[in-house]
């Protein structure tokens, strides 16, 4: 039998008990006020969102970035795709060896360095990616409802401050 939420002292939910929804009640203490903590549970609740789209059309969310900028910047080279995909090399190649085995990329070789490659996508890969963009702006969309059309503007343009200064 469910316990009923109790509130503490600080208004907060009392810990162990449930909430309307059935889960436990956490304290958050002051994490459930800090821009970094929310923006990390935004993204992940974003994020999974968009892997239920992403699945319908048979592929896994973290695909979509590197397809893309591998489309919108045919002969990009690993480096340079790590470094704009914010992932470690290391992380990257796992991933580029998953589209390549699945036929969705193509892997050059610079005749410069036998060692590095270039990349582009092949005729798979651009469907897939386009499958890919009709989900995003879909998805888009349902954040475009949530956030509002006025404050989505405004909202990247502060996201991409924390980006840049905070890195």
């Amino acid at each position: 039998m469910a316990r009923r939420e109790t509130k503490q002292k600080n208004g907060r939910p009392a810990w162990g008990k449930l909430n309307g929804r059935g889960a436990e009640a956490v304290d958050y203490g002051p994490l459930a006020d800090w821009v970094g903590f929310n923006l990390r549970m935004a993204q992940a609740a974003a994020f999974q969102a968009f892997s239920r789209r992403a699945q319908e059309v048979g592929t896994r969310p973290g695909r979509f970035a590197t397809l893309m900028l591998i489309g919108r910047n045919p002969g990009i080279s690993q480096t340079a795709l790590s470094r704009a995909n914010g992932r470690d090399k290391s992380s990257l190649t796992p991933v580029l060896n998953d589209l390549a085995r699945r036929g969705l990329i193509r892997r050059t070789r610079t005749r410069a360095d036998q060692r590095a490659y270039r990349l582009s996508l092949t005729p798979a890969g651009k469907s897939l990616l386009a499958q890919l963009v009709r989900c995003a702006r879909s998805h888009e969309r349902n954040l475009d409802r949530i956030i509002g059309a006025r404050a989505q503007k405004s909202f990247v343009r502060i996201l991409k401050r924390i980006i840049a200064q905070a890195g």
